[in-house]
């Protein structure tokens, strides 16, 4: 093979054609601001480990880039990067070329990486800070490798990083591998609008490790998620979006791996092109992940991965040296001003990437775009998402990467969903994001799991929260589907474990139960834990229905912690980031189908009703509007400011309201009878037709809905009020949290005296397709 001078861009390996289409070979380009020297180096895998077959060194330029074309070499070539320059910590600078580093544009990695003190840039000392022997491969007296954010101490040895350690890891580094960029040619789904979504936050080998009807050889896998039977499962949920947790090239914290542990959610990346080898079940990853995003396309569900920008698996100053801080420490991360040895850590992760420097927002946008052209996703949502807004004078939500971003037209029609806050100062922002980014709601979930709890004083702030938060995004020219909505995520209790724990249970994480959540706002109904109580059960179970309930049918974008519609549980543990076992993985067996069945039903309302799917705040309670939202007491009375000051009230009825032009009336009437074949409600949506005899022409035609949450500890009536004008004078009851009474399907007049148990959630409707001749004979008092 010969090396050319190639060209500066674009960065990575890109394979290059002659003016006649034949293969001419790789073109290399890498970043470096302060590096002297870049050598590319060659490893083919042959008796059993990796040995170099070549090496060259690349070309710099002005644009402070490296690079030269590889003439005869093709895709599948295995290769790393020895980068030169000056090893000075305290300036910043942390090259040594005896790493073997991994290029951040690597599309796939081969090979996996083995943790030792081989991995280290700097050289270990004693305690008078004199460096000690090196250790270079297995066999040595080795010593817990230091990284982990928790274990860096305040008082270390001066010299304890100061010296380059002298060990070539290469043995024991994956090798980044050359691949063609072929574009996404699957279906594509409808972009820009972001109505009435479902999403469902999974892990990808979680949602499958245990699932029965796939091969056991595909669980866990991106081809176990394009399964028939887990697409089936997900599509007769009546899911649209699914929202899956870090598939980026990440490794494990060496802390977790001197445990026997490893890191399962995967929030530690090394690779922000690279699909997690691991979750593939060939050997053909990329592809593989193609066929995942087709197979939820077919089924109409779109795709966002939860992308983690604000750090690298690189840990803190004692971590190893595996791509960015052998690369160009200075340029890629944020140092200390008064000590550029120690690194910002405003992500608890060890480090932050420097997103205000032009080449790491280069580098970010160059990924979205990637996952988006060649790998076909839907969007993305951005972990500590602060940390990608912070500039020197604190958040912006017009920093650098905010702006590339928005003003991108490859990504003009992404989903993006922010998580608003970081542990760094000014860290919380919720409702603070661009226009276009919807950002998980944590008073959402907070609210919620307070007032179903029992706790006093919440009634203003939980309408604020079930009408779609605008308080918090109508500022910035948002509507309510901005709010993501969510009661559990993989950061948490799941739900079965939220209304059964008090406190978290996280031994098994091997930190003494310091790490996870303190206040989760949960409560365990009597006992911790598990329960063979019938009482225990039944209130555990209607809490559960009462929280889902509130999730579905409130405005905003719903999020579905994946499990929790049918009772998963992780013993208590609500930081499970180290549990790839069973414990971390959904428990099949647990299956709760009427709790299932529940949330289906749920769903399919909030899909078909109408209410949900409107860009705008609703702010008239004058029910003769188009649309309207109004508030009742228990008592039936419209709320007053006396009403919202109740401390001790935990009643409340909320009713929203719509006016249907003849021309709406029929596309939904056709709408009922020709879709959701899988609903356990299509049945019902057909006894529900809308009024469309000749007698009918010329009706006010209106349709409510009528919520009815009550959190009180004991049994209790409310007095329904009127529906609007033109829908008619009564109400039917369409479901309810207590167990079996939503199945009479009973009709209420306006005024009556409605009963509700403790703790417990009701549906009603009234008007349009919920007239039917049955409902109206079948009035109760």
């Amino acid at each position: 093979m010969q090396m050319l001078a190639g060209k500066p861009w674009p960065l990575g390996s890109t394979l290059v054609h002659a003016a006649n289409g034949e293969p001419e070979g790789v073109n290399f380009a890498l970043f470096s601001a302060h590096a002297t020297r870049v050598e590319l180096c060659l490893f083919e895998f042959k008796n059993g480990q990796w040995q170099e077959s070549g090496r060259f060194e690349l070309m710099p330029s002005s644009q402070q880039v490296f690079h030269g074309l590889l003439l005869g070499a093709g895709e599948g070539l295995c290769y790393g990067y020895r980068v030169h320059g000056p090893y000075q910590p305290q300036d910043g600078h942390r090259f040594n070329s005896a790493k073997l580093l991994l290029d951040p544009y690597a599309r796939a990695f081969c090979g996996r990486w083995q943790y030792g003190p081989w991995q280290l840039g700097y050289a270990r000392v004693d305690e008078q800070g004199r460096p000690l022997a090196a250790v270079c491969h297995p066999g040595g007296a080795e010593s817990p490798v230091p990284g982990s954010p928790e274990r860096e101490s305040g008082s270390a040895g001066i010299g304890d990083d100061l010296w380059a350690d002298p060990c070539d890891n290469a043995w024991a580094m994956p090798k980044c591998q050359v691949v063609a960029d072929t574009r996404f040619t699957g279906k594509r789904l409808p972009g820009g609008q972001w109505r009435n979504e479902v999403i469902y936050e999974m892990h990808l080998k979680g949602f499958t490790a245990a699932m029965a009807g796939i091969p056991p050889e595909l669980r866990g896998t991106f081809a176990g998620l394009a399964h028939p039977v887990a697409i089936a499962y997900l599509k007769s949920l009546g899911i649209t979006c699914v929202e899956l947790l870090p598939v980026h090239a990440f490794l494990s914290e060496p802390f977790l791996l001197d445990s026997g542990r490893s890191n399962y959610w995967g929030y530690n990346s090394i690779g922000f092109f690279a699909p997690h080898g691991a979750y593939s079940a060939s050997d053909d990853a990329i592809g593989e992940f193609k066929q995942m995003v087709s197979a939820l396309h077919d089924a109409g569900i779109k795709l966002v991965l939860d992308v983690v920008f604000n750090h690298s698996a690189e840990g803190n100053r004692q971590g190893p040296t595996v791509s960015f801080r052998g690369l160009d420490n200075l340029s890629y991360y944020r140092l200390h001003p008064a000590d550029k040895r120690f690194y910002i850590n405003d992500s608890g992760c060890g480090n932050c990437l420097d997103i205000s420097h032009p080449r790491v927002v280069q580098l970010l946008m160059d990924s979205l775009r990637y996952w988006v052209d060649i790998m076909g996703v839907d969007g993305f949502r951005f972990d500590l998402a602060t940390s990608l807004g912070r500039e020197t004078q604190g958040f912006s939500n017009r920093a650098g990467l905010f702006d590339a971003l928005l003003q991108d037209p490859e990504l003009q029609q992404c989903v993006l969903i922010a998580e608003p806050w970081d542990i760094g100062p000014g860290g919380y922002q919720l409702g603070q994001f661009p226009n276009r980014f919807a950002e998980w709601n944590d008073r959402y979930r907070d609210t919620l799991r307070r007032f179903w709890r029992g706790d006093a004083g919440l009634l203003p702030e939980l309408a604020r929260r079930l009408s779609g938060s605008g308080d918090l995004f109508e500022h910035s020219g948002r509507g309510p589907q901005s709010s993501i909505n969510f009661i559990c995520s993989h950061d948490g209790f799941t739900l079965r474990d939220l209304v059964s724990y008090r406190e978290r249970h996280n031994q098994a994480n091997g930190e003494n139960n310091r790490d996870g959540h303190h206040e989760n706002f949960s409560a365990n109904h009597g006992v911790e834990g598990e329960s063979k109580d019938a009482a225990i059960k039944a209130l555990r179970a209607r809490q559960s229905r009462n929280l889902l309930a509130s999730l579905l049918l409130s405005q905003g974008t719903p999020m579905l912690l994946a499990g929790d519609e049918f009772g998963n549980s992780q013993s208590g543990n609500n930081n499970a980031y180290c549990q790839d076992n069973p414990l971390g993985w959904l428990d099949w067996h647990r299956d709760d189908t009427a709790l299932g069945a529940f949330v289906r039903r749920l769903i399919h309302i909030r899909r078909d009703c109408g209410f949900y799917d409107s860009d705008d705040y609703v702010h008239t309670d004058v029910l003769q509007a188009p649309r309207a939202l109004a508030w009742f007491a228990a008592s039936g009375e419209a709320m007053t400011p006396g009403h919202w000051g109740e401390v001790q009230c935990r009643s409340l009825q909320l009713m929203q309201s719509r006016q249907l032009n003849r021309s709406l009336q029929r596309a939904e009437s056709l709408q009922l009878n020709k879709s959701h074949q899988l609903s356990e409600s299509h049945q019902l949506n057909k006894s529900r037709q809308l009024d469309m005899s000749p007698q009918g022409e010329n009706k006010l035609q209106t349709e409510a809905l009528l919520i009815l949450l009550h959190a009180g500890d004991s049994n209790s009536h409310f007095c329904l009020p009127a529906p609007p004008p033109g829908a008619g004078e009564q109400w039917q009851l369409l479901l309810s949290s207590e167990a079996g009474r939503d199945e009479l399907q009973s009709c209420y007049p306006t005024a009556s005296s409605f009963a509700v148990a403790a703790f417990s959630f009701q549906l009603l409707a009234s008007g349009g397709r919920y007239l039917s001749s049955s409902a109206k004979g079948a009035s109760h008092d």
